[in-house]
């Protein structure tokens, strides 16, 4: 299944300003660790400003995607939304 995953913290907690949590965070994000999660990461952006981290990702289901993002949860919210390939949606005829 594909999700779109997006995480927001706060700007006084952002993990990026710390380089321990920087680097926990780019070792938790690599394709290795997230396999071990059922996990397939196809594309991740930070939205400058925003403290926003957007995701684009395979997932056996729902529950391991879940226990991937526990970290993120930990600091801050994150949102799940089911997603389709573009050809996907157009042999459907419709979102």
């Amino acid at each position: 299944m594909l999700y779109f995953v997006r995480h927001t913290h706060p700007a006084e907690s952002c993990p990026a300003k710390d380089p321990f949590m920087g680097s926990q965070l780019l070792a938790h994000l690599s394709p290795s660790n997230a396999a071990k999660y059922g996990v397939r990461i196809h594309g991740e952006a930070v939205l400058n400003g925003r403290h926003t981290l957007v995701l684009i990702v395979e997932a056996d289901d729902l529950e391991n995607l879940k226990r991937f993002m526990a970290p993120f949860h930990q600091a801050g919210q994150v949102e799940y939304v089911e997603a389709s390939r573009c050809e996907e949606v157009v042999e459907r005829a419709g979102c």
